[in-house]
């Protein structure tokens, strides 16, 4: 069974037993230990995969982050789990945020409910986990695209490097993604500015802009339906 399909595997399970899966440790052991198996992580063994883990960070005694996954001693990814349909934003990683701080080995931390996976790393400052995931994958709505990012995540092929780089990619990817759908809803003076001065070089008015902006509106739309027809075609 290859990757992708252990995947489609995993999201079958997610389906069938999230609705038994409400508390925050039935999520853990329906859902999140088989996605670490998933991911080829023996969470059985205590120096791979230790449960409740603690370390004193700062002036924070005795605090636990649910999951710390091991390389060679150190721990390369932290894991805080929810109950299933729990609020997974950026307040609900306050303990993520401080083990990552002080653990520098750990590049990646996950928040979640054991349907929805939020992965995190130190794109804006070293050390200082991003308010920002780099990338969101929902076993309830699979985006296929992102099934081999995950798999850069396995145990036989996790490379901090590779790892860092793959997720740099994935932030620029989404921010350009969220930019572009945002310009197709409501064109930005810039844009509409931008494309105007290519067609009439007289400079544009209130007036025109927003018939200009209409037509830009109305040009994405067509665009986009012209490529989902071709290659439908």
């Amino acid at each position: 069974m290859d990757f992708a399909d252990r995947v489609r595997a995993h999201a079958k399970r997610v389906m069938e037993l999230k609705e038994h899966s409400r508390t925050e440790e039935a999520a853990k052991t329906s859902l999140v230990m088989p996605f670490l198996h998933m991911l080829g992580y023996d969470a059985f063994d205590p120096r791979v995969v230790v449960p409740e883990f603690t370390a004193d960070v700062g002036t924070k005694k005795g605090e636990r982050v649910d999951y710390a996954i091991k390389r060679n001693g150190d721990v390369i990814i932290l894991i805080e789990a929810k109950a299933v349909g729990d609020c997974l934003d950026s307040g609900r990683a306050t303990q993520l945020h401080r083990y990552f701080h002080g653990l520098p080995s750990a590049k990646i931390a996950v928040l979640t409910d054991g349907v929805v996976y939020k992965f995190f790393t130190d794109l804006e400052k070293p050390n200082i986990m991003d308010d920002r995931p780099f990338m969101t994958f929902d076993f309830l709505d699979i985006e296929e695209a992102l099934v081999p990012e995950l798999k850069k995540l396995c145990n036989d092929c996790f490379d901090v490097e590779l790892a860092l780089s793959a997720a740099q990619d994935l932030k620029y990817l989404g921010q350009m993604k969220r930019i572009i759908a945002k310009e197709m809803s409501e064109p930005s003076d810039d844009l509409v500015k931008l494309l105007a001065r290519q067609i009439d070089s007289r400079p544009i008015t209130a007036s025109p802009r927003e018939s200009f902006r209409n037509h830009v509106k109305t040009a994405l739309g067509h665009n986009v339906n012209e490529i989902i027809t071709a290659r439908l075609q």
